[in-house]
């Protein structure tokens, strides 16, 4: 898939659309690290869409750090705006599949260590959050809605967990995996995504190390394996 193909792909949902045109904006009016920006009324005048569909956009954007919402105050740009979401350029990389193989063998060392080590380290409001998220994905799932932003927020509060934050810094990595895996498997796992998200977040919740680690590998297994599927079938049918 060539760099051009991936912009002008039409299967987009209006959400990643609208992120998209919230962040050239901010990057247009040279919107700084803490500065405002306007109220989500003014925002869906001048994105000509519906203030849920800016609800969503932002939330999207937050789950990449891009924005950050301060309750009673605004919309406020994040720090680094931007860096976060691709810090390696892996837009530019013309080969998708060997970068989300190459994502997913970085995410296969990556994330069963960081499960571990949330199980060790999670606190009671950790857990609250990750189960939180956990039962508000599969929800998602089972009423045929998008979980994608829930998946990536899923993913950075089991980081978070650890208390460490080279490992929250890391999320780039594993937001770019997530997000292109999803799509190059058409959304297909979601029986797998319910089952593992749940033992992941079972073992963390019973300080259960050793289990969150391998729920965490199977979890990754279950991609590994349909993102192999998807590249033998494409394959098949050229």
């Amino acid at each position: 898939m060539t760099f051009n193909a991936l912009k002008d792909r039409d299967n987009r949902s209006l959400t990643d659309q609208i992120a998209d045109k919230i962040s050239q904006m901010i990057i247009e009016k040279d919107l700084k690290s803490g500065e405002k920006l306007p109220n989500e009324f003014d925002l869906a005048g001048l994105l000509n869409v519906g203030r849920g569909t800016i609800r969503e956009a932002i939330k999207l954007l937050v789950s990449r750090n891009i924005l950050e919402i301060k309750r009673g105050k605004g919309t406020f740009v994040n720090s680094q705006p931007g860096v976060i979401q691709d810090p390696w350029g892996f837009l530019f990389v013309e080969d998708k599949y060997k970068l989300a193989m190459d994502l997913l063998e970085t995410r296969m060392l990556l994330e069963p260590g960081i499960a571990e080590l949330a199980a060790a380290r999670a606190d009671d409001e950790d857990k609250a959050k990750l189960k939180g998220l956990c039962d508000e994905i599969e929800t998602l799932i089972l009423s045929g809605q998008s979980h994608l932003t829930k998946d990536i927020e899923f993913h950075k509060c089991i980081a978070s967990s650890t208390k460490n934050r080279i490992f929250e810094n890391l999320i780039p990595i594993i937001t770019y995996g997530i997000d292109i895996s999803v799509e190059m498997t058409k959304n297909s796992l979601m029986d797998e995504t319910i089952e593992t998200h749940r033992s992941i977040t079972n073992a963390i919740i019973a300080c259960e190390p050793d289990t969150a680690r391998i729920a965490m590998i199977q979890h990754l297994v279950y991609n590994r394996d349909r993102l192999v599927q998807y590249y033998e079938t494409s394959n098949l049918n050229k």
